[in-house]
C-alpha cells in the first residue's frame, strides 16, 4: 500500500459545531504508509472567544493564539499538504466538516478523499471496549502525550493507521472505506468512480443523464456525493433503474436545504425526467371550493380533490392533507369572522358555534345580510387562493460565506430565488429585481411552510421592510 500518502490531521476547536466554532490549532502528519514524511502544526486565531471549558480540556488560551496566523493565512498550506493525499482523522467527520467550513467561509469548496481511523479500527479490531483515541493508545501501548493537542493526536493516530495497515485485510478496507461504501464493480457500467469522487460534499440538486444526455432523475440533498452514492446500492425497482440508464451525472449547488427543495420541485416539472414519476404528479387529495347557496351567501367547503370537482366547481386552493386544508380555512375564517356554517366548519342549523363566540355576526341566523358578509367572503376567496397572505423575502444560507440565498413570495404565491451578497441583503428592491420570476405551484408554498415551520428562517415583508413571522 507504498503508493497512497496520507494526510493526518487533527484540530482543535471552540467548540463541537462546524457552522459555528472555529479552529483554534491544527496538526498535519504527511505519511507514506510506511514512515512520516512531513509534520505540520500551528495554533490558529479563532477571531472569537475560546470557551473555559474548552481552555480547560485542550490548554489552549486566548493569549496563546492571540497572535497566531487567521485561517485564511494557512489555507494555502493546508491544500498543498493535502493534495492528492488521503484524508485520515479519528473521527473524520469532525475534523474534515471543521476544515471544509473555514473554506467555505472563504468561498472555497474544500473536497478529499476521507479515511476515518475509528471505523477503521472497528473493521481491522473488532471487539475492543472503546474505541476513543485515548483507549485504543492505551490498548496497543502507543505512546499519547499532551492529548488534545493537535499534533500529539494526529501523531498516535499515524501510530494507530501505522498498526491497521499491518492487518492482512488492511488493503480492502481501506479502499472500502476511502471509497464511501462504492467500489467501482458496483456501479452503473457507464459510470467511472472517479465521477462519484469528484461530486462535491455540499447542498444542492443533482441530475443524473443517460446515454443520449436526456435527463432521467433530479434529486436534491445536503451531502450530493453521500446521496448519489446511495442511488448505486439501492436495490429498489428505482435504484436498479437508474444503475440500468445513467451514463452521467451534473448538479448545481444551493447552499440552502430550502432553495435545493424548491429548485428540485421546478426541475422536475420543468425537465419530466422518468424515474421521477411520484414526484412528477404530485397530488393534492383535498382542496377548498366556494358557491353561493340559496340566500345569496358565498359558502365554502373542503371536498375530495377528484377530476369532476376540478371540471365542475371553483376550486380555489389543493391541499395534500384534510388537516391543512382546516387549518388554512379555519385561520381565514377566524381572520375575518365568518361564519361557522357557510365555512362548514361547524354543524346546525341555529346560530353556528362561532356566533355565540361573538366570532360570527349572525348570517347563519339572518342577522347580517348577504351583501354585507359577500364582503368578507371575497376577501376570504382572496386569501384562500394565494397561499401566503403578504409579499416577502425569506433569507437563508448561500453557497459561500459571504453569500445569502433570497426567496421571493409575491401575490401569495413562491416566485423564485436568487443568490445575493450579504452586503446587498438590505436593498430589498434590488434583490426583488434579480429574482427571475417563475409560475408557482401548490407544493412549492407547501414546501415553503412546512420548512419554515420546522426550522424558522429571517422572513422580511417587502411592504414594510420589517421582519415578520410566517403564517
Amino acid at each position: 500500500m507504498k503508493e497512497k500518502m496520507y494526510a493526518i490531521i487533527d484540530v482543535e476547536t471552540t467548540g463541537g459545531r462546524a457552522d459555528r466554532d472555529r479552529l483554534t490549532e491544527i496538526g498535519i502528519v504527511i505519511f507514506d504508509g510506511e514512515k512520516v514524511v512531513e509534520t505540520y502544526q500551528t495554533l490558529i486565531n479563532p477571531e472569537c472567544r475560546i470557551p473555559a471549558g474548552i481552555t480547560e480540556l485542550t490548554g489552549i488560551t486566548m493569549e496563546m493564539v492571540a497572535e497566531a496566523p487567521k485561517f485564511h493565512e494557512i489555507a494555502r498550506r493546508v491544500v498543498e499538504l493535502t493534495q492528492d493525499r488521503i484524508f485520515v482523522a479519528h473521527n473524520s467527520r469532525f475534523d474534515y466538516d471543521f476544515i471544509r467550513e473555514e473554506f467555505r467561509r472563504l468561498g472555497y469548496t474544500y473536497q478529499r478523499k476521507q479515511l476515518c481511523t475509528v471505523r477503521l479500527t472497528r473493521r481491522i479490531y473488532p471487539g475492543l471496549r472503546s474505541y476513543s483515541l485515548g483507549n485504543l493508545t492505551r490498548h496497543f501501548g502507543i505512546e499519547l502525550t499532551n492529548a488534545h493537542r493537535a499534533l500529539a493526536d494526529a501523531t498516535a493516530t499515524t501510530e494507530l493507521l501505522k498498526l491497521c495497515l499491518l492487518g492482512p485485510s488492511a488493503e480492502g478496507e481501506v479502499q472500502a472505506l476511502v471509497n464511501q461504501g462504492i467500489i467501482a464493480t458496483k456501479l452503473p457500467e457507464n459510470l467511472h468512480l472517479s465521477q462519484i469522487e469528484d461530486l462535491p460534499e455540499a447542498c444542492g440538486v443533482y441530475y443524473f443523464y443517460d446515454t443520449l444526455g436526456g435527463v432521467i432523475y433530479v434529486g436534491k440533498s445536503k451531502n450530493i456525493r453521500s446521496r448519489v452514492a446511495q442511488h448505486f446500492n439501492d436495490r429498489t425497482s428505482k435504484g436498479k433503474r437508474i444503475a440500468q440508464q445513467v451514463a452521467g451525472i451534473s448538479y448545481e449547488l444551493t447552499g440552502s436545504e430550502l432553495v435545493a427543495l424548491l429548485h428540485e420541485s421546478e426541475e422536475i416539472k420543468r425537465l419530466q425526467p422518468a424515474i421521477n414519476r411520484a414526484q412528477r404528479h404530485t397530488h393534492f387529495s383535498y382542496a377548498i371550493i366556494t358557491r353561493l347557496n340559496a340566500q345569496g351567501y358565498r359558502c365554502f367547503d373542503i371536498v375530495a380533490n377528484t377530476a369532476q370537482v376540478r371540471k365542475e366547481e371553483d376550486v380555489i386552493s389543493e391541499y395534500p392533507t384534510l388537516s391543512r386544508a382546516k387549518g388554512r380555512l379555519n385561520f381565514v375564517r377566524n381572520h375575518l369572522e365568518l361564519c361557522g356554517i357557510h365555512t362548514k366548519l361547524s354543524t346546525g342549523t341555529s346560530a353556528c358555534f362561532y356566533f355565540h363566540l361573538k366570532q360570527c355576526h349572525g348570517a347563519c341566523i339572518g342577522h347580517e345580510a348577504p351583501e354585507d358578509y359577500n364582503l368578507r367572503a371575497e376577501e376570504a376567496r382572496l386569501r384562500l387562493r394565494n397561499v401566503f397572505d403578504y409579499d416577502f423575502l425569506l433569507f437563508d444560507r448561500g453557497r459561500t460565506h459571504d453569500e445569502e440565498a433570497a426567496i421571493l413570495v409575491r401575490d401569495g404565491k413562491y416566485r423564485g430565488f436568487a443568490f445575493i451578497s450579504k452586503e446587498d441583503a438590505h436593498d430589498l428592491e434590488s434583490i426583488v429585481d434579480s429574482v427571475k420570476c417563475i409560475e408557482g405551484h401548490p407544493d412549492t408554498a407547501q414546501i415553503i411552510q412546512r420548512y419554515v415551520s420546522e426550522k424558522g428562517g429571517r422572513l422580511v415583508d417587502l411592504a414594510s421592510g420589517k421582519r415578520r413571522s410566517l403564517v
